[in-house]
């Protein structure tokens, strides 16, 4: 196959390659905004709204206090878990520019899980929500962190009301738990240190790493993508140049974050995508509470609203969601799980706006394909790949597959990680001949479109997160009760799929309420079964492994599950 097929049906102006070099660094792209749109809106949360001027501001003060307050140097890890606040852009460019290296974390991690990923990243700093903070106090000693901030839901509000959410969240909602964390430090406390110091921003080459992005694997345990300067740089100069053949224009935009920043789908097309744009960001906190992100959605002319298939399906059925402003929307754009195609349709009749889906993973930086936002999007795809990115799908033997036949997707491209920090194994797995394994089964037809059909790694996909059953297995296999157990993911209509647990009982008195419960004790809910069954002995190979594939087969024959 010597010429891409994909390249004849690139939207107009799209090239087949770009320069995906354009800045050394996030940090230099961020000093280019902040010039070029410094009166621009550029992020809203409850109301208040922070120009490019005063983020960058605030961002210099913040780079200011880990340099000479903290005394962190170029490449130390700074861990944030918050949801999506004003705080979060000012901490994360502020760590970048500082030249540190940013390990986002999940606000709803367990202990345990929190535990393993800050040991694994050295993180030296957290920034983390007071509503957290207890889950953080109950770990600290088993870590290495050395300093810890502290921040409130409306301290970047300020004033009146940002005190009066704060009062209310802890003393009437109760909403923080009780947590000691003495020789902690507030961020509005740092950022006033930050400002009696000069920022001077230190070299940063593109070679240098921004993110440790982590992710799951099919041993179950976490990993932190290695993600470079080059590879962030080079993912968001692909994705806006896709963006403005849509119509995207600097300083006119309007985008919708529902999805958490601390996601890299959010973090990359929304957050350094509106910014390099010099448009605004309406962050939503709590898109949980569907009435209030319907009610929020109605205060503004939005043009961009990203989610999963989840957020938009739920939107379709909120009864007020039909009377928001749809005038300047341009597109919908859905990732990280597959877009349903009655969801794309629905969104189409009720917004008159295409819902176009795109793919990507945490080790891509993360775009991979997007489909045409030129009306030429074909619904059930992930569209095409694109510029400076070459996929091909490979055998089992790693000989590529004939257009129209299943095969592991694979990819090149500049926006492709450095590798798994400190996990060599993990990382050549991955890797071979200079292509990324995506562990994900796909078709390509004939115009160089792509289908994912199947997912060759044995995960579960709930709500657009990864569930790896080894993780859940060894949770439920601690039980005292259990013998065996295996872990699958059957079909769901509200989250495309759920966990379910198949047990063989050790003690006859084991129930479907006391797993469920015993999970939720030490797994973050969307891990958590939805479902659980008891049989006999489980399908297993001659040298002893459990043979999930067999579980579901069994089970999808014996059960009936509701979908949409």
């Amino acid at each position: 196959m010597n010429v891409a097929p994909w390249y004849a049906h690139y939207p107009k102006d799209v090239p087949q390659k770009i320069d995906s070099t354009e800045y050394e660094s996030l940090a230099e792209l961020l000093d280019v905004s902040f010039r070029k749109f410094g009166n621009n809106a550029a992020f809203e949360n409850m109301g208040k709204v922070m120009t490019f001027t005063d983020l960058k501001k605030a961002t210099n003060h913040f780079s200011a206090y880990l340099i000479h307050d903290l005394g962190l140097n170029k490449g130390d890890k700074v861990a944030i878990q918050m949801p999506n606040l004003l705080q979060y852009p000012i901490v994360l460019f502020g760590a970048l520019q500082a030249g540190m290296t940013v390990v986002n974390v999940n606000p709803l991690y367990t202990s345990s899980e929190l535990k393993h990923q800050i040991n694994d990243s050295e993180a030296k700093v957290i920034i983390v929500l007071a509503n957290f903070a207890s889950a953080l106090e109950s770990i600290l000693s088993e870590t290495k962190i050395k300093h810890v901030l502290i921040t409130q839901i409306g301290d970047m509000i300020g004033g009146v009301k940002g005190g009066l959410i704060n009062f209310a969240l802890k003393y009437i909602k109760k909403m923080i738990p009780p947590y000691n964390l003495p020789k902690s430090i507030s961020l509005t406390r740092a950022l006033k240190l930050g400002a009696n110091h000069v920022f001077v921003r230190p070299t940063i080459k593109s070679s240098d790493l921004a993110f440790l992005q982590y992710t799951g694997g099919t041993t179950g345990v976490s990993k932190g993508a290695m993600l470079s300067h080059a590879n962030l740089v080079a993912n968001l100069l692909q994705v806006n140049t896709w963006m403005k053949s849509g119509g995207v224009r600097e300083g006119t935009e309007v985008y919708i974050t529902a999805l958490p920043i601390y996601h890299i789908f959010a973090l990359v097309a929304n957050v350094l995508g509106s910014v390099s744009s010099g448009s605004q960001n309406i962050l939503i906190t709590n898109p949980r509470d569907m009435a209030g992100f319907v009610k929020e959605l109605k205060k503004h002319k939005f043009t961009i609203l990203s989610g999963v298939n989840t957020l938009f399906n739920g939107l379709l059925n909120h009864p007020e969601f039909k009377n928001c402003d749809f005038s300047k929307l341009r597109f919908g754009f859905g990732g990280g799980m597959a877009v349903q195609n009655s969801v794309a349709e629905k969104w189409l009749q009720i917004t008159g706006t295409p819902l176009v889906e795109g793919y990507g993973l945490t080790e891509t930086s993360p775009v991979l394909t997007i489909n045409p936002l030129d009306g030429r999007h074909k619904i059930g795809t992930i569209g095409l790949p694109i510029s400076n990115t070459e996929i091909k799908n490979f055998d089992d033997d790693f000989i590529e597959v004939a257009v129209g036949a299943p095969g592991e997707l694979c990819a090149k491209g500049p926006q492709v990680m450095k590798g798994y920090y400190n996990r060599s194994k993990e990382t050549d797995n991955v890797m071979r001949d200079g292509w990324f394994k995506t562990g994900d089964i796909a078709i390509m037809d004939d115009e160089g479109f792509f289908k994912i059909v199947d997912r060759k790694k044995e995960m579960i996909l709930v709500s657009g997160f990864n569930v790896y059953p080894n993780e859940i297995e060894n949770i439920i296999s601690s039980h005292p009760k259990v013998l065996e157990v295996g872990v699958i993911g059957v079909p769901d209509s509200k989250s495309t799929e759920a966990v379910k647990a198949v047990i063989v009982k050790k003690d006859e008195t084991l129930n479907e309420a006391e797993i469920i419960a015993y999970c939720k004790e030490k797994l973050t809910g969307y891990k958590c079964p939805r479902h659980v069954s008891f049989i006999s002995e489980l399908p297993k190979s001659n040298v002893g492994k459990i043979l999930r594939r067999i579980i579901k087969e069994n089970d999808l024959k014996s059960h009936t599950y509701a979908v949409s």
